[in-house]
């Protein structure tokens, strides 16, 4: 079983490499570039009208959006157990953290990083990164007060919502005005756990010698 996909250095397609690594299955990188100030090829945007990446292809099924590729992935390999089985007490959990990640905290960082999608006039996009910055202040605290002393962000078990923690703090940038992950022990402990996997090792091997 194969996979392709669509793929960009510093995007979420770093965190679905990362579980396709920890899957330990075959596939394929298609180098994209996503740059705000380049057009998105038509290849791209055929398969995701919004030009994003990941954009991931198996078979007949192609699928964007990293989170719903994560739980994708998850429920087709579930020998790997990187989610809670669907009679566990942790997979409500489970599926509310992956869409907060995407929903709330990913947003956070759009509100930041691309403020003229959220702005009427240019004017108004400092407005928008500076409620971004408030917002990932906001939405760290409920992650860092979630996991509390659990082991991982469900409890005892790894799983793919370890993985998109760590992909999320990657994002953080203090000369944006960001908050440090210092601010949230709990989110920092486990990601630097996960850090140390040999697959966020391979994948993220540039970010991590930059960043020591």
């Amino acid at each position: 079983m194969g996979y392709k996909l669509y793929y960009a250095s510093g995007s979420a397609a770093m965190g679905t490499r990362v579980l396709l690594e920890e899957i330990s299955v075959s596939y394929e990188l298609i180098p994209t570039k996503i740059s705000s100030d380049k057009t998105r090829s038509p290849e791209l945007l055929a398969l995701n009208p919004n030009g994003w990446v990941p954009v991931l292809i198996c078979d007949d099924i192609t699928m964007y959006e990293g989170a719903a590729i994560a739980m994708f992935l998850c429920a087709r390999h579930p020998e790997v157990r990187l989610a809670p089985k669907i009679d566990d007490p942790e997979y409500g959990l489970y599926l509310q953290t992956l869409v907060y990640f995407s929903s709330s905290v990913q947003n956070a960082f759009q509100l930041n990083y691309y403020p003229e999608r959220f702005a009427n006039t240019s004017a108004d996009e400092p407005s928008a990164q500076r409620r971004g910055i408030r917002r990932l202040r906001e939405t760290w605290k409920v992650i860092d007060d979630q996991i509390g002393s659990n082991e991982w962000v469900l409890g005892d078990q790894f799983s793919a919502v370890d993985i998109y923690l760590f992909m999320l703090t990657t994002w953080l940038d203090p000369l944006r005005g960001h908050p440090s992950t210092d601010a949230f022990p709990n989110v920092k402990r486990i990601a630097n756990t996960v850090m140390a996997r040999p697959s966020v090792q391979l994948v993220y091997d540039q970010w991590i010698t930059e960043n020591k």
